[in-house]
C-alpha cells in the first residue's frame, strides 16, 4: 500500500499526541496516512504493551488511517544503527510515503530524539539503490526518498518551522489521545501518577495548540520543525 503520509513515532501515542489534528485534516482532505510505531511502550509506568496495542488501534480509527503498524523495536534501548536503520528502510520502501513525521528533534523522553533521528537517517538510506532490501516475501523493495520529513513537537516547548491550522479538529485530536486510557488523566485509576497521567498534561496540550494557532491567526494549530527550508510556489500559499 502506497502512503501519501507516514507518521513515525517512538511510543503508541506519540503521533496522536504531536500531530493528532494533522492526521485528521489530511484523512478528511482524502489523503492515505499510515502510523508506525517504534516501539510498544513496554517500559511505560502505567498499563502494558497488550493494553496499548488496543488503544493504539482505537486511536488510529478514531483518526482513520489507513494503517497502523508495530515495528516491536525495545522501549528505551533502540539505537540509530544499521539494524535498526534498516529496518524503518524497509517500511519506508513498503509504503512510499511522500511526507514523513516523525519525533521531536529533542524532547523530555530520551526515545523521541532517538525515534527523530532515526527516521530523518533512514528517510535518507532508504534513497540509495545500492542498500538492498527485501519485503517479506523475499522480494527485493525498490529504493525510495520521501520529499519530506517534518518533526512534530511533543513535550518540550520548540519553536515551529511552520504551523498548521487543526481548528476544525482539535476535538478529533483530543478524543485520540484520551483513546489511550491507560496512559492519561483517569480519576478512578489506581496506577502511579506520571507526567502525562496529569490533567495538567491534557491542558497542556490544548494550551500549546492554542498557543500555535494564534500565531497563525487561527483557533487551534500544530507546530512543525524542517531540517531544510520549506519551499512554497507562490506568496498566497502562505497565510
Amino acid at each position: 500500500m502506497k502512503l501519501d503520509i507516514l507518521v513515525l513515532g517512538a511510543h503508541p501515542d506519540d503521533a496522536e499526541i504531536g500531530c493528532g489534528g494533522t492526521i485528521a485534516k489530511h484523512v478528511s482532505l482524502g489523503y492515505k496516512v499510515g502510523i508506525l510505531d517504534l516501539t510498544r511502550g513496554e517500559l511505560g509506568t502505567r498499563g502494558t504493551p497488550e493494553v496499548r496495542a488496543l488503544e493504539a488501534a482505537a486511536g488510529a480509527k478514531i483518526l482513520g488511517v489507513e494503517i497502523r503498524e508495530n515495528l516491536g523495536l525495545k522501549d528505551g534501548f533502540f539505537q540509530n544503527d544499521v539494524d535498526h536503520q534498516l529496518t524503518v528502510i524497509r517500511a519506508i520502501r513498503r509504503f512510499q510515503p511522500d511526507v514523513v513525521l516523525a519525533n521531536a528533534i529533542s524532547d523530555r523522553h530520551v526515545d523521541h530524539g532517538k525515534g527523530a533521528d532515526l527516521a530523518y537517517d533512514a528517510c535518507f538510506l532508504a534513497g540509495l539503490i545500492k542498500i538492498e532490501t527485501v519485503d517479506d516475501d523475499g522480494v527485493k523493495q525498490m529504493a525510495w526518498r520521501p520529499k519530506s520529513v517534518y518533526h512534530y513537537v511533543q513535550s518540550h516547548y520548540i519553536t515551529p518551522d511552520f504551523v498548521v491550522d487543526i481548528s476544525d479538529f482539535m476535538d478529533k485530536k483530543m478524543e485520540a489521545v484520551r483513546a489511550f486510557k491507560s496512559q492519561f488523566y483517569d480519576p478512578l485509576s489506581k496506577e502511579p501518577e506520571t507526567y502525562v497521567s496529569s490533567p495538567r498534561f491534557l491542558k497542556l496540550l490544548e494550551a500549546r495548540a492554542i498557543e500555535y494557532g494564534n500565531t497563525i491567526g487561527t483557533s487551534y494549530g500544530e507546530g512543525f520543525t524542517a531540517r531544510r527550508y520549506p519551499g512554497v510556489n507562490s506568496l498566497f500559499d502562505i497565510f
